[in-house]
């Protein structure tokens, strides 16, 4: 699944970093790259700042740190060149699980 971004189709580096994180990870319930470049002073159509968020069972028994740490050696090329900001939710199918089904606080 890539960002629904309105003004265009998903760039190379959003399908690259797509199709690396499937195949190290392996996720089965949930897979999203979303460009956030937009919302920084960046040129129309850059592919600088992304988000992802990765549901893999090779995430069980591990810290957040080693989570992390797998994501980035993953993307490292990516991040080398011209990737500039990455944000990372990496979570086991029991914690997605978890996490879908708290109820939303609105306060």
């Amino acid at each position: 699944m890539h960002s629904e971004d309105k003004k265009s189709n998903p760039g190379p580096v959003e399908k690259k970093i797509h199709e690396k994180l499937k195949k190290a990870f392996e996720p089965v319930i949930h897979l999203e790259v979303i460009n956030e470049s937009y919302m920084h002073n960046v040129p129309k159509g850059s592919e600088t700042h992304f988000k992802v968020v990765v549901v893999s069972d090779k995430f069980e028994n591990q810290n957040l740190v080693t989570r992390h740490r797998a994501v980035n050696e993953t993307l490292s090329e990516e991040l080398a060149n011209g990737v500039h900001a990455l944000s990372i939710v990496a979570k086991t199918t029991v914690q997605w699980s978890e996490f879908k089904e708290k109820p939303v606080d609105n306060g």
